[in-house]
């Protein structure tokens, strides 16, 4: 069960829910017990309290004999609403002021601010759904490409969820047994099958490790991949970020060290966000404002998702090439994809020496040759064959996630180690409690209120 956070849910609570700031509309919304009469007593239309939920209602919002503005009220019934409760929509002109006014009308009458994320708090506690559907919205908000959105939408209707359940079900039923051992100790009885829970704990274990596995892939889609381009002068740098982004981002010249500093961009490639960054030539230099870019370069080097060594076919052989590579010094588990560039003023002997070098794309980013199977290999490069683009499969996207899974995988094997060892049904049922908490804690059917005060604050006002 999760626990009952300080915030009373006898308050009614108030917030803009569209964005600050000037626009034709702007929706403030009330969720709680006296949501329906407070705004009664500033509206001028049907009275709020005779009509049914679901219904639009047209009329001004009124501070005694002052009009304020004209409104839209969406009234929903609990628990047939987003939060359960009783919740009000005023859809006002999207006017600063009249926002300001008639918050201040309504906190004067007796609602409080929302505090971040409360509504969703508040839908959460009142059983509208798990706490990972209830971050999954915040995802769901935070969406800026097709797949996250795609991802963070199955998530929010219970994907994920219906899958650790199913986990936690299979494994409660050998824990309720085990458990039955030890009221029954004395008497040395065995109610678990111990070759059926090794098998059940081997599927279980299996299916964790998977959405485990599908998290490196999750962190992708959602915080997107930051990819450096790093190389020599003067090799086309510059010419392929412009090309990628489709703009002209960085400046381009025949000098060598143009580049001084980091130009970074972003761009969607079927569905997966590239975070570009544009770097300084890697070379000796006396210079003391290049030798600053090269430096800063090298770092930005080691703290990359993917890196796109480019290099000038026709400056380059394929040794010069793996030991520029080696030379970045990069950490294990960064992949690297060469991209040779130039292929349009490249001679045929030239082109023979890459054509079938490993890990490496040919291209002339000044024309644009070559760039579609760039993309394919970058999009490769981060799926690793596991993306499955028809959402049949679960991803996790979120770190906290993540660490409960590590944590359930880490005591299912203890239980494993335990029965191969003979281990004693105390040692075996604790094992497993840890591992149901541990899964537990990812839905909210286990919690506290540090945790889910931590997860709501990260939600906007308003949500």
């Amino acid at each position: 069960m999760a626990l009952a956070l300080p915030v009373s849910l006898t308050d009614t609570i108030i917030a803009l829910s569209t964005p600050p700031g000037a626009g034709a509309i702007a929706l403030i919304r009330l969720s709680g017990p006296d949501a329906v009469r407070l705004t009664d007593e500033v509206f001028a239309g049907k009275r709020l309290r005779d009509q049914p939920g679901h219904t639009l209602h047209y009329g001004t919002v009124r501070d005694g004999a002052r009009i304020l503005d004209e409104v839209v009220v969406s009234l929903f019934r609990g628990p047939h609403s987003y939060t359960r409760e009783d919740v009000v929509e005023i859809s006002t002109h999207g006017s600063d002021y009249i926002v300001q006014e008639v918050m201040a009308l309504l906190t004067r009458r007796g609602a409080r601010l929302a505090e971040a994320g409360e509504f969703t708090k508040r839908a959460f506690l009142h059983g509208a759904f798990d706490l990972a559907q209830a971050e999954a919205v915040a995802d769901l908000i935070a969406a800026d490409s097709a797949l996250s959105h795609q991802v963070a939408l199955q998530q929010m209707r219970g994907g994920f969820s219906q899958e650790l359940k199913d986990l936690r079900g299979r494994l409660v039923q050998f824990a309720a047994l085990l458990e039955l051992e030890l009221d029954f100790g004395e008497e040395d009885v065995e109610f678990a099958d111990r070759t059926g829970l090794v098998q059940l704990l081997q599927e279980v274990q299996q299916l964790v490790r998977r959405l485990l596995r599908s998290f490196e892939l999750g962190n992708v889609i959602k915080n997107g991949v930051t990819t450096v381009i790093a190389g020599r002068p003067n090799a086309g740098k510059s010419t392929l970020l412009n090309a990628l982004l489709n703009e002209e981002r960085a400046i381009v010249s025949e000098v060598a060290g143009t580049t001084r500093d980091l130009i970074e961009d972003e761009v969607s490639i079927d569905g997966i966000r590239f975070r570009f960054v544009d770097t300084a030539g890697l070379r000796d230099t006396t210079d003391v404002v290049e030798s600053i870019g090269v430096e800063r370069t090298r770092k930005r080097v080691q703290q990359a998702a993917l890196v796109v060594y480019l290099f000038d076919i026709t400056a380059t052989t394929p040794t010069q090439l793996k030991a520029e590579i080696q030379g970045l010094s990069l950490p294990a588990g960064i992949p690297v994809l060469a991209v040779g560039n130039k292929l349009d003023v490249a001679s045929d002997p030239e082109l023979l020496a890459f054509q079938h070098h490993p890990d490496t794309v040919l291209i002339a980013a000044s024309r644009g040759d070559g760039l579609d199977e760039l993309r394919e290999t970058l999009l490769a490069k981060v799926r690793g064959g596991g993306l499955d683009r028809t959402g049949a499969s679960t991803i996790v996207t979120n770190l906290r996630h993540a660490q409960s899974l590590e944590q359930a995988a880490h005591h299912l094997d203890a239980v494993l180690t335990g029965l191969s060892m003979g281990a004693g049904t105390e040692l075996l049922a604790a094992d497993l409690r840890h591992a149901l908490a541990a899964l537990g804690q990812i839905t909210g059917e286990i919690s506290n209120d540090d945790l889910l005060t931590s997860i709501f604050t990260q939600f906007c006002i308003g949500k």
